[in-house]
């Protein structure tokens, strides 16, 4: 690696090369006992916009020299994980949202800014940006990679939905603008919807547009106490077949989400139960929400549920759905991996009895939570499974029985690094073989995060 050249590129003080300056930058959110290991020689640089990115992938193209994206270091998979000798890409620095255009409902913020920081530019412009995919320290062009879902997504979707237009810089070191404020788009092949959830292999996403809209007037939160999963679950397709669609349907155990309360010094609403739904409502008006929320409580009801509170206030909203996001955050001293497989949402149920046989098969626990609402589990695996030598197991018999209701290993982390292993279970034939195809067009080196997103 040629450290001069790259100071030549950002300037002396965007570059590390001294390890003890750069231990933040070489892991992400992944919980530890999952997390691969660091490679030896690893140098961190800090370029300003997409013109020094340009010339970083030039000279990484001439010397063959592999390229780590990160940016808030907030993923669940390895992928911002420098596991071979090389350049560490910071986008911290492109930290600006460019505009916010009322008139066209659309933001256009820069690959570093964080999801917190635009969504309060957003709410103070007046208009809302729908998804909430967690850690509100995850860096847009982040969001986009990994095309996140979270929360949100039963109502309208995951990011996906939302990005209209895209600056990339790809491994040859050549700038691309794709897409734009525009709602239709037909012009040839769509390579803005390729670069989404594309895991950093294929460009360095420098800018984004999100498609935004107007403010909601009202919401509400409903917590909903049950005695077990199974009646929490069935009432979900139930809810979603009445004519409401929430903004969001999440399910979580007790145990979890009381962890993640205890971490964040919070306490969580609900004294009864074992088992909970969060449902998140919203409308033109209080009287729509309140119709809403009698609605899903009647529904509620008849499946067995023990106990529903309505949160109104934006406080009391604000800290349930704080609770929920930095559930990984609280089962961090416990958990050994956080799964992320994905069925039918009326599936769900079903899946949750197959784990449950698993946890008995294996004689351990195995949490959950998830995204009820669309099909979207996380089962939280114990630091137990690794010191009984039966881990990996217990995993694939997960991803298995996901597989076998016509699911996917995972849903909104995506690959990354460590699900790479496993991706045996679930045969692509010819679509890895295009995948591949399509990586050695965009980076014919294979100098852009390798080793991640496809097998």
């Amino acid at each position: 690696m040629n450290v001069e050249k790259l100071r030549s590129i950002v300037g002396e003080d965007w570059i590390i090369t001294k390890r003890e300056q750069m231990e933040n930058y070489l892991t992400d959110a992944t919980i530890l006992a999952a997390r691969p290991e660091v490679a030896d020689e690893v140098i961190v640089v800090k370029p300003a916009d997409s013109k020094e990115i340009s010339e970083i992938l030039k000279l990484a193209n001439i010397e063959n020299t592999p390229v780590f994206i990160r940016g808030g270091g907030t993923g669940l998979c390895g992928g911002a994980i420098p596991t071979m000798d090389g350049i560490v890409l910071s986008t911290e620095r492109l930290d600006r949202i460019e505009e916010i255009d009322k008139d066209n409902l659309m933001v256009v913020a820069q690959a570093g800014v964080t999801l917190g920081t635009m969504l309060e530019a957003v709410e103070d412009a007046g208009l809302f940006f729908p998804p909430h995919p967690g850690d509100e320290g995850a860096q847009v062009g982040g969001l986009v990679a990994c095309n996140a879902g979270g929360t949100r997504a039963v109502k309208y979707g995951v990011i996906r939905n939302f990005v209209k237009g895209l600056e990339v810089v790809l491994p040859s070191g050549e700038i691309v603008n794709l897409g734009g404020k525009l709602l239709k788009n037909n012009q040839g092949l769509d390579l803005l919807h390729l670069m989404i959830n594309s895991g950093g292999i294929l460009g360095v996403i420098t800018k984004v547009i999100f498609r935004l809209y107007p403010k909601v007037a009202s919401s509400g939160t409903l917590v909903i106490a049950y005695d077990n999963r199974h009646d929490a679950i069935d009432g979900v397709p139930v809810i979603l077949r009445s004519g409401v669609i929430p903004l969001a349907i999440e399910y979580t155990d007790r145990d979890v989400i009381e962890a993640s309360a205890k971490h964040l010094g919070m306490k969580w609403p609900s004294t009864v139960g074992n088992a909970y739904l969060i449902v998140m409502l919203i409308g033109a008006s209080e009287d729509e929400v309140y119709t809403q929320a009698e609605q899903i409580s009647d529904i509620c009801q008849k499946s067995n549920a023990l106990d529903i509170l309505i949160a109104e206030s934006k406080t009391e909203q604000a800290d349930i759905l704080k609770m929920r996001s930095e559930i990984f955050s609280g089962v961090l001293s416990v958990a050994a991996d956080g799964l992320d497989v994905t069925v039918p949402p009326a599936s769900v149920g079903i899946l949750m009895d197959k784990i449950d046989e698993i946890a008995k098969q294996f004689d351990t626990t195995i949490l959950m939570c998830g995204h009820a609402g669309d099909g979207n589990l996380h089962p939280l695996l114990l630091k137990e499974l690794c010191d009984k030598g039966i881990f990996k197991q217990v995993k694939r018999a997960i991803y298995q029985a996901a597989i076998e209701l016509d699911g996917v290993i995972t849903g909104e982390h995506g690959l990354g690094l460590i699900r790479i292993p496993d991706i045996d279970l679930y045969p692509g034939g010819k679509t890895w073989n295009l995948m591949r195809g399509i990586k050695k067009v965009f980076d014919p080196n294979n100098i852009l995060n390798p080793g991640r997103a496809i097998p």
